[in-house]
């Protein structure tokens, strides 16, 4: 009941945090200079149409009416419908691109938390020593590496000049054979899956891969100058046993930490990796909504990033107590 508790505690004070991105987004959007409605019917529409679209959007109302009437939509779980995309529903939209994001953002922390992890043990194991001076050198370039650069120099070598790997038309896994080039089989759609995937994955997971190794590194460390490591050591206990058994599990709470956070800036690289490698997914939908000044597309798209950002804390917070036993939530005030 204690993780029960707490978790509907962080839900509740979760609320003034997500009123507080719907305010500042709704102003901020409402404050791009340009007409929407100007940007979808053309340069010259007729005075009778704008009208029409305007009092269609709500757009011919005061600015507060608007931001009240937003709310309460909003919290009846109506996202409002799009300007640029003639009446569809944000949420539709939404829903729409959601998979595409969230198997890009699968891609990517998979490559990040395969790689990062063992690369952090090994350094820790091999503290100041050749390797571990290359991994730290790899944790700063990884980090200091802006994504869409990332992505435009693995275009270059890999799909340009060597030509081994597509830099675009992502394939989706569910798509049907019979619609995609040179498949005949699932096995083929999703072999083109991967393959189209492996760039843009690592494009996305150099940053999470490069904080996740800082962290293991750091945690690793840590661990193994504990007591109860030593003490294991001096009964002649394998190495190896002591990393996999003894430390590895404890090291993970920080971990856990960075991967939950690390979410946003997955949701937040996920735009420029779209463009780069011009995958339909959210990232390129909130380029679309702001290039049109589309008002609810660009606060919906915003709002549900805010919200996902405000589940992952919790989520981790409360994971916190499967991994470190001594994490108990029952005596939380």
């Amino acid at each position: 009941m204690g993780i029960l508790r707490y978790t509907i505690r962080r839900l509740l004070q979760a609320i003034p945090v997500l009123l507080g991105i719907v305010t500042i987004t709704f102003l901020l959007t409402n404050a791009i200079p340009g007409d929407p409605v100007k940007i979808m019917l053309g340069p010259s529409p007729s005075a009778e149409m704008v009208n029409q679209i305007r009092a269609q959007y709500g757009l011919n109302q005061p600015l507060p009416v608007r931001y009240v009437h937003y709310l309460t939509s909003v919290a009846q779980g109506n996202l409002g419908e799009s300007i640029y995309y003639r009446g569809v529903p944000v949420t539709t939209k939404i829903m729409q691109r959601l998979p595409v994001t969230l198997l890009l953002m699968l891609a990517s922390f998979t490559f990040a938390l395969v790689v990062a992890i063992p690369l952090g043990i090994i350094s820790a194991n091999r503290r100041n020593q050749p390797t571990d001076h290359a991994t730290r050198i790899a944790a700063l370039i990884g980090v200091s590496t802006p994504d869409f650069w990332i992505g435009l120099m693995l275009i270059i070598v890999f799909a340009y000049y060597l030509k081994w790997l597509p830099a675009t038309g992502l394939v989706l896994p569910w798509a049907n054979p019979s619609s995609v080039e040179h498949a005949s089989s699932r096995l083929d759609v999703l072999w083109q899956t991967c393959t189209h995937l492996l760039l843009p994955a690592i494009t996305l997971g150099t940053l999470q891969m490069a904080a996740v190794m800082r962290i293991e590194r750091s945690s690793m460390l840590e661990v193994l100058q504990q007591e109860y490591v030593k003490l294991a050591r001096a009964y002649g206990v394998a190495e190896r046993k002591i990393v996999r058994k003894h430390a590895f599990r404890n090291a993970q709470l920080p971990v856990i930490t960075v991967v939950g956070l690390q979410l946003t800036a997955a949701l937040g690289g996920a735009v420029l990796t779209e463009t780069v490698f011009n995958i339909n997914g959210m990232g390129r939908l909130i380029i679309t909504a702001v290039n049109n000044q589309d008002y609810p597309l660009i606060m919906g798209t915003t709002i549900f990033f805010g919200l996902t950002f405000v589940v992952g804390v919790v989520l981790t917070d409360i994971s916190y107590a499967y991994i470190d036993p001594r994490v108990s939530y029952d005596e939380v005030d």
